[in-house]
């Protein structure tokens, strides 16, 4: 998927040392001129979800208003609808085998040449599946109620995060 501003992968790695990662990827977009930021694709509704996380975040650094430093961080903020850096964390990469949506902002040929040999693009698989563990999982993040599902249904459960997604703009 593409959105304006960034490329966007399903990527799958294995990571030792989260921040030694870290300062590896912000090394290697920070020399190709390009952002790359990671969710971890299991806390996230889909790409949708990445997608809106993305846009609110760049959005916040165009105004001037952003909550963290870096775009990365706005982004993981944006994609927990909160304002806590340690909550938004926990929507990015940990140590083991990782299932990411790899952003790479603009489009980078070099970037994603060098993540070859980290890791495997998994473009083939289907990650927009949200099974009933994943279900549950999204409504304990999102404080999403069986109430809310009842009335929207279960097939709307995307929206629902998407919607606290969009709040954390209120909540600033």
């Amino acid at each position: 998927m593409k959105t304006s501003r960034c490329k966007l992968y399903q990527f799958r790695l294995n990571i030792t040392n989260p921040g030694d990662f870290l300062y590896y990827i912000r090394n290697l977009g920070e020399s190709e001129g390009a952002t790359i930021v990671l969710f971890n694709a299991d806390r996230m509704a889909g790409q949708a979800h990445v997608v809106s996380a993305l846009t609110h975040a760049f959005r916040a650094f165009e105004r001037g208003d952003p909550i963290s430093n870096s775009v990365e961080m706005e982004s993981l903020l944006y994609a927990a609808g909160s304002r806590q850096c340690e909550q938004g964390t926990e929507f990015g990469v940990h140590p083991g085998e990782n299932r990411v949506y790899l952003c790479i902002c603009p489009e980078n040929k070099q970037v994603e040449t060098a993540l070859q040999q980290i890791g495997d693009y998994c473009n083939g698989e289907d990650w927009e599946l949200i099974s009933e563990e994943k279900q549950c999982l999204l409504k304990e993040l999102f404080g999403i109620t069986d109430e809310e599902l009842g009335v929207v249904g279960v097939s709307r459960l995307q929206d629902l995060v998407l919607e606290r997604v969009a709040l954390l703009e209120v909540y600033r």
